[in-house]
């Protein structure tokens, strides 16, 4: 059996909850924002979802909408920063993961290694009532700036502190092959990727641990491995 782990890190977006809710909320919010401005409501609307889907973190989404609706350009400057300004205030965590969660805290330390809007990462965190079980937080562009999330190995290394073990002793779940398990694998940390939410469908980066089919399953293995230890 493998070693249980001294202590967890934890992605937050498609990990712990589907991205999608969120990002469905954030669109609803733009294009009321959008509304007032004079343009079509649900035309807005369903150009959001459509840049969107081809990625979600390409950048460019709202100036896309925009040219795709042969809308003014000036007005994305006021649509960039609704979008910015939302937080959600009810998200739903996977099936499954605050019990588990909340069971995983009980043996072992975890902390969050998310990337993205610092303020609007953590009102995610707030929204999916998940913070309970979590020892620290961390948000990469937090006093750091956006050339620091992952798989820059800063994020890993501050959560490696937090938890106070050594990478070896550490497990990173996330769902991103290019991020979360290609920024743990590069430090030795075991690699446990989700395969659920926008990315599941991309190949695993060399070195990952374990795959699950969604963050439940992920869960479950780390408390099987901590049981395992306390028998």
């Amino acid at each position: 059996m493998a070693r249980p782990p001294r202590g967890v890190l934890l992605d937050l977006d498609d990990t712990l909850y589907l991205q999608a809710e969120f990002l469905d909320q954030a669109w609803d919010h733009v294009a009321d924002t959008g509304a007032a401005l004079g343009l079509d409501r649900d035309a807005l609307r369903a150009a959001l979802h459509r840049a969107a889907s081809a990625g979600s973190d390409r950048g460019g989404l709202i100036d896309a909408a925009l040219a795709e609706l042969l809308s003014d350009p000036a007005l994305a400057s006021a649509l960039v920063a609704a979008f910015r300004a939302f937080r959600p205030t009810v998200l739903t965590p996977c099936p499954g993961v605050p019990e588990r969660l909340a069971r995983l805290a009980e043996s072992v330390p975890l902390v969050l290694l998310t990337d993205g809007n610092p303020a609007q990462q953590r009102a995610k965190l707030a929204a999916t009532g998940l913070g309970a079980a979590l020892s620290g937080v961390i948000c990469t562009d937090e006093d750091q700036g956006r050339r620091f999330r992952k798989p820059h190995p800063s994020g890993f290394r501050r959560a490696l502190s937090l938890l106070g073990c050594e990478p070896q002793d550490a497990v990173m779940v996330g769902d991103r092959p290019d991020k979360d398990m290609a920024g743990a694998t590069a430090l030795g940390i075991r690699a446990l990727r989700v395969r659920q939410g926008e990315y599941r469908d991309r190949p695993d980066p060399a070195g990952v641990w374990r795959t699950a089919a969604d963050p439940a399953e992920a869960l479950d293995l780390l408390l099987d491995l901590c049981a395992g230890a306390d028998r």
